[in-house]
C-alpha cells in the first residue's frame, strides 16, 4: 500500500498538488449552495414565520416546544461555472527569473477555484470546448489537461463557445490585446445570462514599468518590436495606458454585470482565490 501510495503521490501533476495546496488554505465556512430550497437533503429547523404554510410545519418538532417549527431542505441545484484561462504568448512572461509567468498563477488559480467549486458539488468546464462542465473530482484532471494547452498568438481572446446560459464564468488573462475582443465576449455572454469575473494577471515589472536607458521590448512571440534609447521617457505615457485599460475592463465588467480584479503575480495567490470564489457568489 505504501508503494502504492508514493507512485501515485509522484505521479500527481505538480499543477495540481500546488492548486490542492492552495484550496485547503482557504476557510470558507458554509458553502454558498447551502441554502433553503427545492432538495432531499435536511437542512434546518427554523422557527414558523407569517406565511408559512402549514404543510411545511414540522409537528414533531414543534411537539417539542411551545412554537413552530419548519424543516428546511436544503437547495440542490448545482451552478455550471465555465472557466477561460488566457493561453497566448504574452502569459509566458515574467519579469523575474524567481517569479513564475502570468500563465502560471492564471493556471493556479482556475485549478484552485475548480477544487472549491467541484467540492462544493457545482459543475465546472472550460470554455471553447476543452472541456464539457461536469461534477467530481475526476473532473480536475480533465480541467488541467484542457488549462495546459497554449496558443500562437502573442494575445489571447476570451473564449466563449461552451459558456452555458445564466451559468457562471470566470476569465483569466492579462487582456493586453484587442480590448474590442473583451467588449465582444462580455456582451455574448450577457445575452445568454452568464455573470462572472474578470481576473487581470500583470507582472509587477508591468505595473511599475523599471526600464531605463536603452531598452528593446519586443512580444512574447516576436510579431511586435520597438527599440529606445531613453526607456525612462515612455514610462508616464506607458503607465497612462495601462490605467485606462485596467479602468476600461472595470467599466465592462460593471456594464455586464461582471466583476473585475487585478492581480499581481508578485502576490499571495490566496486573496485572489478568496475573492473569486466571493464573486461568484455574489453573482448568484
Amino acid at each position: 500500500m505504501r508503494a502504492r501510495a508514493e507512485s501515485l503521490g509522484q505521479s500527481l501533476p505538480p499543477l495540481l498538488a500546488e492548486a490542492e495546496q492552495l484550496a485547503a488554505t482557504v476557510i470558507l465556512g458554509d458553502h454558498g449552495r447551502r441554502r433553503a430550497g427545492m432538495g432531499d437533503e435536511f437542512w434546518q429547523y427554523r422557527a414558523a414565520a407569517p406565511g408559512d404554510a402549514a404543510t411545511m410545519i414540522d409537528w414533531r418538532r414543534s411537539a417539542r416546544s411551545d412554537q413552530h417549527y419548519v424543516r428546511e431542505r436544503e437547495w440542490q441545484a448545482a451552478q455550471t461555472v465555465m472557466l477561460w484561462v488566457d493561453g497566448a504568448k504574452s502569459m509566458n512572461f515574467s519579469g523575474a527569473r524567481n517569479r513564475p509567468p502570468k500563465a502560471d498563477r492564471a493556471r493556479l488559480l482556475a485549478l484552485a477555484l475548480s477544487v472549491l467549486l467541484l467540492r462544493g458539488g457545482e459543475r465546472v468546464g472550460l470554455s471553447g470546448d476543452q472541456a464539457r462542465p461536469r461534477s467530481g473530482r475526476a473532473q480536475l484532471l480533465h480541467l488541467m489537461n484542457g488549462l495546459m494547452q497554449d496558443e500562437a498568438e502573442d494575445y489571447g481572446a476570451p473564449q466563449v463557445s461552451g459558456l452555458v446560459s445564466h451559468g457562471r464564468a470566470v476569465f483569466l488573462s492579462d487582456f493586453l490585446g484587442p480590448i474590442e475582443d473583451v467588449e465582444t465576449a462580455l456582451g455574448l455572454a450577457s445575452d445568454r445570462g452568464v455573470r462572472g469575473a474578470l481576473v487581470q494577471v500583470l507582472d509587477p515589472a508591468e505595473e511599475e514599468f523599471p526600464f531605463d536607458g536603452r531598452t528593446i521590448f519586443e512580444s512574447m512571440g516576436g510579431g511586435l518590436r520597438h527599440e529606445t534609447l531613453r526607456a525612462s521617457d515612455l514610462r508616464a505615457r506607458y503607465l497612462d495606458r495601462l490605467a485606462e485599460r485596467k479602468a476600461r475592463l472595470a467599466d465592462l465588467a460593471r456594464a455586464s454585470g461582471w466583476h473585475y480584479l487585478c492581480h499581481h503575480s508578485g502576490q499571495g495567490a490566496q486573496s485572489a482565490l478568496l475573492w473569486l470564489f466571493a464573486a461568484l457568489e455574489r453573482g448568484r
